[in-house]
């Protein structure tokens, strides 16, 4: 796997709030939005096609970002709820219409992406040198922080 930077790690979060804001907040009125993933949910295969297209790159940046097994079966859900609702005609379509499984599975990964102290670095290079420790005890002094990634590994 090739390594990653914090600037990587910048362009996830740029490319997973893209995709949240299309598929499901491209309006916004008040709490409600709407996106091309309810617009599209109407006109079938394209709609299916978008849905899980987008999905399937909400995945993607979720595995660049070394997301963790439980968000990434999270994300799973939402977007799996999102695609089969969709498949139902006129009623499923409803349904998807105001379900925003594209925008639940980005802020699940969005809000693990906060909780991570990221390390340009890889982690048996760190413990060689005591640095791994180092890393650990900012997690533990920072309530938000719940963990360590090394991007180099």
């Amino acid at each position: 796997m090739a390594k990653r930077t914090i600037g990587d790690i910048e362009k996830i979060w740029a490319n997973v709030e893209g995709i949240k804001k299309l598929s499901d907040r491209a309006v916004g009125i008040g709490p409600f939005g709407i996106g091309l993933d309810g617009l599209l949910t109407w006109i079938p295969i394209v709609g299916t096609v978008y849905t899980v297209g987008a999905g399937g790159w909400l995945l993607t940046q979720a595995v660049r970002a070394k997301a963790s097994p439980m968000t990434l079966l999270k994300m799973f859900g939402y977007l799996g709820v999102d695609t089969a609702t969709g498949e139902v005609p006129i009623l499923g379509d409803a349904v998807d219409f105001f379900f925003q499984g594209h925008l639940l599975a980005a802020k699940a990964l969005q809000a693990e992406m906060e909780q991570t102290h990221w390390v340009e670095a890889r982690e048996a290079d760190a413990k060689a040198s005591g640095e791994h420790e180092r890393h650990m005890e900012v997690v533990a002094r920072d309530p938000q922080l719940k963990r360590v990634v090394y991007l180099h590994d």
